[in-house]
């Protein structure tokens, strides 16, 4: 027999009933029924129920243990009694009636426990994530995330990629993220930064004629943490293909991300085929180019009732006036919430910084649909209908409104309409919406350094190329450049590179940067492209966001195995953590701190 174990804690069922096994893990729950006690003993495929009275031959040894104990025991598998069976366990048929015990890691008091799963502070978590990591939801979390992983790099050797690994220590490259700087022990004074994402290398596999790459890539990017972002390093599913165009990218792809999340949905929808939103409509329609489309509430641009000479409602007439837009959000069968329902959005509202969420209720007196609220005696009865006919609402309905300038107009409208569709419990919360944003601005206007800047990825190919490049106002060339969003998140991104130096170099042009410039920052690739460099592009798609929605968490930090707290701490190994005088010496620094801030 084994000296720890003939069968796991997953693993006895009815067959076994009679046979004499072992099994070894962990104390989960001990229940003293009258003398009787029953443990839980648990491992990581699962749990079984362990049995042991006055009469067992260890029972001494059984009354020491505690939880989270490791230990062995030994024993015969029985039957449970009648009605006493549990059908929510594989195992729940059986029991082990406990013959022999060894104690193989006694444990001290537990900083948080395991059983039962309470909310304990996140510093405590990750501190003791050893401990966290065996309390079954972690637990679930982290292998549904393995299994998902081995489902990508499946799925995408079936269609035709081959993985490779590219370089962890590289050279510098702006992003849109601060680098990790290594500094060289050989090169004194020089670093190597660690990737925020293997573009140019990938890029680099086209020229060099390797046609379908992918990888499951770590990257590195020295930024801010949040929610749905890991502070310090993330996974993406990273390919690139060659000879594509953008449709080629979508038809290789969206088979793939959709057959993930359907192996893994537990029988919940699944967006059959993604739409294509352009940019532009996304930020009318959702205020936000990572539309939630679980949401049925849709934004309208209801700017031009406000330029009426009969509409006297002059706060929004005068955003009309000076530029800006009105955009107006639907609020399906709000009529019937209370006041307090408006007041609370109004006060989010201000807390976001807007003067507050003017809103519309719609009602019908004796067939005529009427409006009420703040600001519907502004407004003539015509317009009030061609509102909520523009909106798509009619009796007991309400609208809010958002205004000011396009960009902050649509932003509020895209919070409210997630709020609101919260409030009314509008949202599906059981099912996956998929959809492809496409036709991105290629540049932007940078208003602190007064100047035309990329708005996204500067490697991307701007539709029209070239020609678009030298006679079409910068700021309004789209870019062969798409996302993919799931349920209000951005799971992947991608585009057609800009694979033509000229091309390139009129790109960077335009955005302030001369040829020094791009043959200094991205030599490699610009000199790879003179040497017959074929069309192509590909995308990344979010390893830990993909698993975060599979899961059904709202945080990162529960479906990754070790990660940061809130400051970018890894509390558990103690980093980042000071170097050495002798370590400083070899690498050729010298620590100079910022001096502590007064008071």
């Amino acid at each position: 027999m084994h000296r720890y174990r003939t069968h796991t804690c997953g693993q006895l069922r009815e067959e076994h009933i009679g046979k004499t096994v072992r099994v070894s893990g962990w104390v989960h729950r001990i229940r003293d029924h009258g003398g009787v006690l029953f443990i839980d003993l648990r491992d990581h495929y699962g749990l079984t129920q362990c049995v042991a009275d006055p009469d067992s031959a260890g029972f001494k040894d059984v009354e020491k243990v505690r939880s989270e104990w490791v230990v062995r025991f030994e024993g015969e598998v029985r039957k449970r009694p009648a009605g006493t069976e549990n059908t929510d366990l594989p195992t729940g048929q059986i029991e082990l009636f406990i013959k022999g015990v060894e104690i193989l890691g006694p444990s001290g008091e537990l900083p948080l426990p395991v059983f039962g799963e309470p909310d304990y502070p996140e510093d405590v978590r990750l501190r003791y994530r050893f401990i966290d990591l065996r309390r079954e939801t972690l637990h679930k979390n982290i292998m549904t995330r393995t299994r998902v992983v081995s489902a990508m790099r499946r799925r995408m050797t079936e269609a035709g990629f081959t993985e490779f690994a590219t370089p962890i220590l590289t050279a510098s490259s702006p992003e849109g993220a601060r680098d990790f700087l290594v500094p060289s022990r050989i090169h004194a004074g020089k670093f190597y930064a660690l990737p925020q994402a293997p573009q140019q290398y990938k890029q680099l596999l086209m020229v060099a004629g390797f046609d379908r790459y992918f990888q499951i890539a770590p990257c590195f990017r020295d930024e801010d943490p949040r929610a749905d972002r890991l502070p310090g390093e993330f996974y993406q599913l990273d390919l690139e293909m060659s000879f594509v165009e953008q449709e080629d990218v979508f038809s290789t792809m969206e088979p793939v991300l959709r057959g993930i999340f359907e192996e893994f949905a537990e029988g919940k929808p699944v967006t059959k085929q993604f739409p294509r939103i352009p940019y532009a409509e996304a930020m009318l329609k959702y205020g936000s180019d990572k539309p939630d489309l679980r949401n049925p509430l849709v934004i309208a641009d209801v700017s031009a009732f406000f330029t009426r000479e009969d509409v006297t409602f002059n706060a929004f007439k005068n955003v009309v006036s000076g530029g800006g837009v009105v955009r107006a959000i639907p609020a399906l069968g709000a009529a019937t919430q209370p006041r307090s329902f408006f007041d609370k959005l109004n006060d989010w509202a201000r807390g976001e910084g807007a003067p507050g969420l003017g809103y519309i209720v719609f009602d019908d007196e004796s067939g005529v649909l009427t409006g009420k609220g703040p600001i519907a005696k502004f407004i003539p009865a015509d317009v009030l209908a061609s509102i909520a006919s523009t909106v798509g609402i009619g009796a007991g309905d309400a609208v809010f409104f958002s205004a000011g300038s396009a960009d902050k107009a649509a932003k509020l409208a895209g919070l409210a309409r997630d709020r609101i569709g919260e409030e009314l419990n509008l949202i599906d919360k059981d099912r996956f919406e998929l959809a492809w944003i496409v036709d991105f601005p290629f540049y932007e206007y940078n208003e602190d350094e007064k100047k035309i800047d990329f708005s996204h990825n500067p490697f991307s190919m701007p539709q029209g190329g070239l020609e678009a490049l030298n006679g079409q106002d910068p700021l309004t060339i789209k870019a062969f450049q798409y996302d993919v969003v799931c349920n209000g998140y951005e799971i992947a991104s991608g585009g057609i590179r800009n694979h033509r130096p000229e091309t390139m170099i009129k790109a960077f042009e335009l955005a302030g940067y001369g040829e020094d410039t791009v043959v200094e920052r991205f030599g490699g690739m610009y000199r790879a492209f003179q040497y017959g460099a074929p069309p192509h592009g590909g995308m990344a798609a979010g390893v830990d966001r993909v698993v975060m929605l599979i899961c059904g968490v709202d945080n990162l930090r529960e479906v990754a195995l070790f990660p940061m707290n809130q400051r970018a701490e890894d509390i558990l190994m103690g980093a980042p953590a000071a170097a050495t005088p002798k370590q400083l010496r070899e690498l050729h620094l010298r620590v100079n701190l910022p001096e502590p801030k007064a008071g």
